[in-house]
């Protein structure tokens, strides 16, 4: 089982692949998209990373996802040009899976 990157910078992908995580740098929802499908049907890959900017492209596709796939595990990572919000993101998607808002 594998760990695999989708980020939008050559920079985190960099990073990544000097500790053995090997990745993708892409820029365009669509491209971001069409990757992200190959790899949740990808079996030797256990957890997608994701910039936090990519899952900006896509919080809808990413929510759903994350509610209803058991794998592999969807991980977003913030990078060196991105603002983090990580923590209302998880909060979204509880509240959303049972209904509460936290």
């Amino acid at each position: 089982m594998k760990f695999y990157l989708i980020s939008d910078n050559i920079d985190t992908l960099t990073a990544m692949r000097l500790v053995g995580i090997d990745g993708q740098v892409v820029h365009e929802r669509q491209e971001f998209l069409e990757l992200l499908d190959e790899k949740m049907h990808d079996k030797e890959v256990a957890v997608i990373l994701v910039t936090t900017k990519l899952i900006e492209l896509a919080p809808d596709v990413i929510s759903e996802l994350k509610l209803k796939q058991p794998e592999p595990l969807i991980t977003e990572i913030p990078d060196r040009h991105g603002h983090s919000k990580i923590g209302e993101a998880i909060d979204g998607y509880v509240s959303e899976a049972i209904g509460v808002k936290l």
